[in-house]
């Protein structure tokens, strides 16, 4: 009578948790990382309810006094506790590195509101005697650098745009469809991380000559819009999923795209938005690409124009300093709003293999 009654309850029960399997991916998130400590919460709760008074599945074994386990605990606390002096030098160490970072950057951020005069004395002063602004006003003059962040900004946001399309497809389908050769497939696929991007410029370079798309955006955006990397990651983020989502969304007739988008994504975005910071930043940053397919001094690049200018003003550092500040503003911009989203996107794609 009792395995009757357990029978005919389940179906209700299952078709109640495939109902719910919407609404119960935006609490994952939240409890995925305690659900093991939930799960053996209850499974103690479980025990300590048997009918038969038994506590635990070893039986016989002698009890545990609480002041032994508080002073176990207390030594182990002590024990992971590290020692300040070790601190200390790991903040001195960081302090460190920090400035050997960021002293070249304060240097030319210094030496772009300095005159030519000033840079000339030996040794230069490391903050500027009579700061000014004429050294952005010339860079403005000298080369049109507002077109070349605008084209950097454009072909930046069309790479991250095709990266993230055709990285989460390539993604969903390496984690949640089952077809075969498909291990084989993810492999042969992330090997081409280890081919140099060298290797392949002369190929498509000649494809990008036969399609017309020289000193165009085409040209520039549409090699880099597929990424192994972003693929990579985005996979190991959808690997954290429950597969009984999954099962449960196909037995609610759900389909593939709407579990996708539903699912999939919202739950994903730490590393989606990892894809995104990564991929702006590499394009961003490109150099030989741009001056190879681009004629144009209006199609060039960020880079290519802040190249250009030390080329033709290669003895005025001041203006040098100043062009480099204007480039390098929207990128420290974009790293420091987006650094915690892109550390969360990174640990979080390297938990689960």
């Amino acid at each position: 009578m009792r395995s009757r009654t357990s029978n005919s309850a389940s179906p209700a029960r299952s078709r109640s948790c495939s109902s719910r399997w919407c609404s119960s991916s935006r609490s994952f998130s939240s409890v995925s990382s305690s659900g093991w400590f939930i799960t053996s919460e209850r499974g103690r709760e479980a025990d300590c309810s048997r009918p038969d008074g038994r506590a635990s599945r070893t039986s016989g074994a002698s009890p545990v006094s609480a002041s032994s386990l508080a002073a176990s605990a207390v030594t182990i606390q002590r024990q992971r506790r590290p020692l300040p002096l070790r601190r200390a030098g790991s903040y001195v160490l960081l302090a460190v590195v920090s400035v050997l970072v960021a002293f070249p950057l304060l240097l030319a951020l210094s030496y772009s509101f300095m005159s030519e005069s000033e840079i000339a004395t030996f040794p230069p002063p490391v903050l500027p005697l009579h700061p000014s602004l004429d050294n952005y006003e010339k860079v403005l003059a000298a080369i049109p650098i507002g077109r070349y962040l605008l084209n950097s900004f454009v072909v930046s946001s069309a790479v991250v745009i095709g990266q993230l399309i055709t990285a989460s497809l390539a993604a969903y389908a390496f984690s949640f469809l089952v077809f075969r050769g498909r291990q084989l497939l993810f492999f042969v696929f992330l090997s081409t991380l280890m081919i140099p991007w060298e290797a392949t410029i002369i190929p498509n370079y000649m494809t990008v000559r036969s399609l017309g798309w020289l000193d165009t955006y085409q040209g520039l955006a549409v090699p880099f819009m597929a990424t192994a990397f972003g693929t990579f990651l985005l996979r190991q983020a959808f690997l954290q999923i429950p597969r009984e989502m999954w099962d449960a969304a196909r037995i609610d007739g759900a389909t593939t795209f709407r579990f996708l988008r539903e699912v999939v994504i919202p739950l994903s975005r730490p590393a989606l938005g990892t894809v995104a910071i990564y991929g702006f930043l590499s394009t961003y940053n490109q150099y030989f690409w741009p001056l190879l397919i681009t004629n144009e001094t209006l199609m060039r690049t960020t880079q290519v124009g802040i190249a250009q200018l030390r080329f033709e003003e290669s003895l005025r550092w001041g203006l040098v300093m100043a062009g480099v500040i204007m480039v390098a503003v929207p990128t420290l911009a974009l790293l420091v709003l987006g650094q915690r989203q892109l550390i969360r996107g990174l640990t979080a794609g390297a938990v689960k293999g």
